[in-house]
C-alpha cells in the first residue's frame, strides 16, 4: 500500500501545485508528502517536479506519469466500489462540499447520522460560498444552489427553492419600501450582494407582471459569505435576495420583511453534482439518497415553521 499512497500524494501535488496544500488535503504533514515524492522519484529514477519557491510544476516525466497514476488510482477505486456493492458494506471516504449557509443548516447536521448508519464511510466536508473546482479539488459530491454549467458533471436535482427579497423594518423605515422592481435601481436601494472572484451575481432578475426583468442593482456592501450578508440585512443595512428557507425564522419573527412579493426572484435549484465516474460508486449513491431525502424534509419543516428540535425529533421517530 505504500506505493499506492505515494501515487495518491503525487497526484494531489500535481493537481494542487503545492506540497503543503496536498498534505493538508490528505491529512499528512508537508514533510511526509515530500518524502513520498522523493521515494517515487528514487523508484523511477527521474525527477517528477521542477521546484520553485512557490509552486511545484511537473516535469515532462511527471506529466506522463500523472496520466498513468490517475488511471491506476481510478481503477483501484472502481474495484473497491465493485467489492463494496457485492459485500453490502460500503467503505472509504467521500469528499463533500456545499455553500456555507446551506451546508451548516442542512448538510453538516446530517453527517453524524449518516456515519451512524454507515460507520465504514468517512465524510470530509468543505464549506465555501466560492465555486469549488470539483475536478481539481477531488470532490465526490457538491451540493449547490444554482444551475449546472459544467457538462462533465452529473446532476441530481433535490428540489426547487423559492427565493425572496427581504429587508429589516428599520431599513424600510429609513429608505422607504420599493413598490416596483425598477424602484430598486431608480431609488438607489442598498442591495446586498454575494460576490467573490469569479462570481456571476452582478445583477438580479425578477419575475415582474411584465415578464422577467434584469436589474443592475447597487449596494455599498458585498461579501463572499452568505451568512454575513444576512447579518447585514438584519442590522438594517440593505436588501437581500435569498432562498426563503434560509431566512424563514427571521420572516416569522418580524426581523425581516418580504418586499416586492409581486416581483420575486426566480426559484433556485437545490441539487447535488458529481463527476460522471462517481455515478456507480455505492457510497456516493448512499450519501445522495440520504441527503436528498433529509434535506427535502428539513426545508419543508423550516417553511412550515417547525423548529430544528421538532425536525430532529421527527427524524428520531422515523428511525
Amino acid at each position: 500500500m505504500a506505493y499506492l499512497d505515494n501515487l495518491a500524494v503525487f497526484v494531489r501535488v500535481v493537481e494542487l501545485g503545492n506540497l503543503s496544500a496536498a498534505g493538508r488535503d490528505m491529512r499528512i504533514s508537508p514533510a511526509v508528502a515530500s518524502n513520498r515524492i522523493k521515494e517515487l522519484e528514487k523508484h523511477l529514477g527521474v525527477r517528477l517536479f521542477n521546484r520553485t519557491t512557490r509552486q511545484l510544476m511537473p516535469t515532462e516525466h511527471g506529466r506522463v506519469f500523472y496520466d498513468g497514476a490517475c488511471k491506476v488510482l481510478e481503477t483501484i477505486l472502481e474495484a473497491e466500489s465493485a467489492v463494496s456493492a457485492l459485500s453490502g458494506q460500503p467503505r472509504g471516504s467521500i469528499r463533500v462540499t456545499a455553500p456555507l449557509g446551506l451546508g451548516r443548516r442542512l448538510i453538516a447536521s446530517g453527517i453524524p447520522e449518516f456515519r451512524d448508519r454507515y460507520p465504514d464511510i468517512e465524510v470530509r466536508l468543505r464549506l465555501s460560498d466560492h465555486n469549488v473546482d470539483i475536478m481539481k479539488e477531488g470532490i465526490d459530491v457538491a451540493f449547490r444552489l444554482g444551475l449546472l454549467e459544467d457538462s462533465s458533471l452529473r446532476m441530481r436535482g433535490i428540489m426547487d427553492c423559492e427565493r425572496v427579497l427581504a429587508a429589516a423594518p428599520s431599513y424600510l423605515a429609513r429608505r422607504g419600501e420599493p413598490q416596483t422592481a425598477q424602484d430598486l435601481v431608480s431609488q438607489k436601494h442598498d442591495c446586498l450582494m454575494l460576490r467573490f472572484p469569479g462570481a456571476k451575481e452582478h445583477s438580479w432578475t425578477l419575475r415582474t407582471p411584465d415578464g422577467p426583468q434584469k436589474l443592475d442593482v447597487f449596494g455599498p456592501y458585498d461579501s463572499d459569505d452568505g451568512d454575513v450578508i444576512t447579518g447585514w440585512a438584519l442590522a438594517g443595512r440593505g436588501i437581500i435576495n435569498k432562498p426563503r428557507f434560509e431566512i424563514e425564522p427571521y420572516l416569522r419573527d418580524g426581523r425581516l420583511k418580504i418586499i416586492l412579493p409581486q416581483s420575486p426572484p426566480a426559484p433556485v435549484q437545490f441539487a447535488a453534482v458529481y463527476p460522471h465516474k462517481k455515478f456507480q460508486d455505492p457510497k456516493v449513491r448512499l450519501l445522495l439518497d440520504f441527503m436528498a431525502d433529509r434535506c427535502q424534509h428539513m426545508i419543508r419543516d423550516i417553511l412550515a415553521g417547525k423548529s430544528a428540535d421538532e425536525t430532529l425529533s421527527r427524524e428520531v421517530v422515523q428511525r
